[in-house]
């Protein structure tokens, strides 16, 4: 990951909150926001965590930040899990995050959610989730369960198999009521009017 590559992903971030990303508007989320602080030490360390010199006299620092908003806030993402940009995370708290999970671009989790391992069975790993996702409050996906784009799953299902794209699913197993998808629950993704096209390994050419 470039430098450029991850203030891309810290200003996508920032821009799902209020269509904002100038410094001033970062200054208010990073010192008096709540999730939003966690994700961008959470950036910060993945990183840093690369980066030659980063490693040295950056990294230590935002991993201890990282853990420190954690505990406050009840969030669980390690560094090492693969996040797109425009990450949302609508409330905090009971929030937790296989490291080996994989998330897509315009995801929204909401407080209580976990994505989870699945140790044994046809199922044994753990989630990956497309692009503009959103699991609302309590929701739980466990084992290798592919969640498709525009997904949205409703609050306190458990998700045990794959869900197809545009899918809107509830319930303990979750099941797909209609496909409407999450249109209407995922917002503010047109970032790349302002940042231009997100192209890991390449340019970005936005303000």
């Amino acid at each position: 990951m470039t430098f450029t590559e991850y203030r891309y992903l810290v200003r996508s971030d920032l821009y799902r909150l209020d269509r904002k990303v100038g410094f001033g508007s970062f200054l208010k989320h990073l010192l008096l926001g709540e999730a939003f602080t966690y994700i961008f030490w959470y950036r910060t360390c993945r990183y840093a965590r690369q980066d030659r010199v980063g490693r040295v006299l950056v990294y230590p620092f935002a991993l201890w930040l990282m853990r420190h908003h954690g505990f406050r806030l009840g969030i669980n993402i390690p560094y090492q899990t693969e996040i797109g940009p425009g990450f949302y995370i609508s409330h905090f708290t009971g929030v937790f995050v296989n490291s080996s999970c994989t998330i897509g671009r315009n995801c929204n989790l909401s407080q209580g959610v976990t994505l989870g391992l699945a140790n044994r069975g046809p199922r044994k790993g753990v989630p990956t989730l497309g692009d503009n996702v959103y699991l609302g409050p309590g929701v739980k996906v466990v084992g290798a369960v592919h969640i498709g784009d525009n997904v949205a799953v409703g609050a306190n299902a458990v998700v045990t198999s794959d869900l197809p794209a545009n899918a809107v699913a509830v319930g303990i197993p979750a099941r797909v009521i209609s496909t409407e998808g999450s249109t209407g629950y995922v917002a503010r993704t047109d970032y790349e009017s302002v940042l231009g096209p997100y192209s890991p390994g390449g340019s970005h050419t936005g303000s």
